[in-house]
């Protein structure tokens, strides 16, 4: 797949000419496009798809690096997307609106799809922070977005993905994100790796747990400091909380026992910015 895109790249860049418009689905860059859909294609490829204006808007304003961007002409109406698409220095591939429907994860596709190369952050590249969010094992990509959302909203520095759950290039993921994704480090490790670089660092481990017995409103972390947080399922095991220096609950005044994995974060991360 990345020496067809590669092929399909070299020829755009060298030919200043408008590309001729694909027509068909079964075009076989569309469907190397289109397995990007996989989480298999994505692992080997390393590469993954940014759907609609905004997000394509944010993952170019980043300076990620861009492979290749896919659009429909008829359906883009935007003048921020038609000037999006003139400042690339290929020129971007049209297609026709039904191949874009083929493309797209979504009903009434917005008309643009980039094909973006993954980054891969590493501890050794952290730079000072004050605020960072770690999930243990996170199971719904929905979550993981709304998490870096959220911590975009309150400036929390970077997030860590502890011992696998889900992928981080997931369009779910990036969907959720709503661009912050490409803004916010995200660095994947295993919580021993974390904890290590954690007590190097000096940084307080605030853990969240329902069996915890200090209130999180009575809390204020000492920066720098990490908000660790469970899988939706199973939460912090009871050795992941011990090695935190504190742990939260949130009280739960109705029947039902927790919250949701990105609520409880939202909640947490206001609380200890105040």
């Amino acid at each position: 797949m990345v020496t067809a895109i590669r092929e399909f790249l070299f020829s755009d860049k060298i030919n200043l000419m408008q590309k001729p418009l694909i027509t068909s689905p079964s075009n076989p860059i569309i469907k190397q496009a289109r397995a990007l859909r996989q989480k298999k294609a994505r692992n080997e490829s390393g590469l993954f798809l940014v759907e609609g204006i905004h997000h394509v808007g944010e993952v170019v304003e980043a300076g990620w690096d861009v492979e290749a961007i896919l659009y429909a002409s008829g359906v883009l109406t935007s003048p921020f997307a038609h000037d999006l698409i003139s400042r690339f220095s290929f020129k971007p591939q049209p297609v026709t609106a039904q191949v874009m429907e083929s493309l797209a994860d979504k009903e009434n596709p917005q008309g643009i799809i980039a094909i973006v190369r993954q980054k891969k952050s590493h501890l050794k590249d952290i730079k000072p922070f004050t605020q960072v969010v770690a999930l243990v094992s996170p199971q719904d990509p929905g979550n993981v977005g709304t998490i870096l959302r959220t911590m975009d909203a309150v400036g929390a520095d970077l997030l860590f993905l502890l011992d696998g759950g889900v992928e981080l290039y997931h369009p779910t993921v990036v969907r959720a994100s709503m661009g912050t994704l490409f803004w916010k480090p995200v660095i994947q490790t295993t919580f021993s790796d974390f904890l290590s670089w954690s007590r190097t660092g000096n940084v307080q481990l605030v853990g969240a747990s329902a069996k915890a017995n200090v209130d999180y409103q009575t809390l204020i972390p000492r920066p720098p400091w990490a908000l660790v947080l469970g899988s939706e399922q199973k939460g912090l095991s009871p050795e992941q909380a011990a090695a935190c220096d504190v742990t939260v609950s949130l009280p739960m005044q109705g029947r039902v026992s927790s919250l949701n994995l990105a609520v409880a974060a939202g909640v947490l991360l206001y609380q200890f910015e105040r």
